[in-house]
């Protein structure tokens, strides 16, 4: 892609996430307050190691939906996979607290990423970032996700996510990353807008 895009897009993400941060502050501070009031011996925001362009790693952050031991449980689960791949998707977690039940269908525990943005880790729109689990399991193929930023929104996103399988998942990665446009971006973002408003029955 051109200099021109890269510096577009660049600016318009740091942007967007300013102004994402400061107009939507009154909702961090309540989200905040609806998870500690749950649980008040422990934090109210979750952060993660993942896998973002060219392979860089990077501590992401999201809103704690989980139960604080949610990691060491995970291997007991694996065989509840609810999806193909090396993804694993649960419908009915049940290390999924109910407050984080309610942030996760309306991918509220996804604002605090606007920070990642902010500091250059990722994009407002790419592919999700992996985890680095799931990196060493990619195929040639699949590598092709890490040629680009990683994005709090993106293509699998807006085109029916709820059910869909891993190999579904990387090519409209894959179909972005050929695609990707200015307003390529800004017609995901208004998708992803619309699904937040009306959320589906995505994991």
């Amino acid at each position: 892609m051109t200099d021109f895009y890269n510096m577009t897009k660049r600016g318009a993400d740091m942007l967007l996430s300013l102004f994402a941060l400061v107009i939507l502050s009154p909702a961090l501070l309540m989200i905040w307050g609806l998870i500690k009031l749950g649980d008040r011996k422990h934090g109210a925001f979750f952060s993660q190691v993942r896998v973002g362009k060219d392979g860089n790693r990077f501590e992401i952050y999201k809103f704690r939906t989980m139960v604080v031991n949610a990691e060491d449980q995970l291997d007991e689960l694996l065989k509840y996979n609810d999806v193909d791949g090396i993804t694993f998707k649960m419908r009915r977690d049940p290390r999924v607290t109910k407050v984080g039940a309610f942030l996760r269908k309306t991918s509220l525990d996804e604002l605090p990423q606007f920070l990642n943005v902010l500091r250059g880790d990722m994009a407002i729109v790419g592919p999700r970032p992996a985890l680095e689990r799931e990196v060493a399991a990619y195929s040639e193929h699949d590598l092709q996700r890490l040629n680009v930023l990683p994005g709090i929104t993106g293509l699998w996103q807006v085109s029916g996510r709820s059910g869909t399988t891993f190999e579904y998942m990387v090519e409209k990665d894959l179909e972005y990353i050929r695609k990707r446009s200015l307003l390529l971006d800004l017609k995901i973002i208004m998708q992803t807008i619309f699904v937040v408003v009306v959320p589906n029955d995505a994991y």
